[in-house]
């Protein structure tokens, strides 16, 4: 198994404010026909219509006029690694360290040069 083909290692999720690097340990949803925000304990993925937060941003939330916010009542806690993420890790770190490994570039088309991500293709008028 080579670097590209190895298991993804699913990183700590962040918190979804601007700035913030800590990691994620509640989800901010919003129900929108109740005016509500809803603070809970971080969700098992991240959907597109909800927001990680981490514990600052989760404790000091608050809500426009006329907006309730509910919130989790007790501590968040941050989830623990899994096995399957600690796996993949460990795979991820020892495939990393073999010097053997070497990535394997795409093919590119004849007459065409290849540059970082981008490539140049020779003018389709030219012969």
């Amino acid at each position: 198994m080579d670097a590209l083909s190895s298991p993804i290692v699913r990183s700590v999720r962040r918190c979804s404010r601007t700035g913030c690097a800590n990691p994620a340990v509640a989800t901010l949803t919003y129900a929108y026909a109740d005016s509500t925000a809803v603070v809970g304990p971080l969700a098992t993925y991240s959907e597109p219509h909800s927001y990680d937060l981490c514990e600052e941003h989760a404790l000091r939330l608050t809500a426009p006029r006329g907006w309730e916010v509910v919130r989790h009542q007790g501590e968040f806690a941050a989830p623990e690694p899994t096995v399957d993420d600690l796996t993949a890790l460990a795979e991820a770190v020892r495939e990393a360290g073999r010097a053997d490994v070497s990535p394997k570039l795409p093919d590119v088309p004849a007459g065409s040069h290849r540059r970082g991500h981008l490539r140049v293709l020779p003018d389709p008028h030219e012969d």
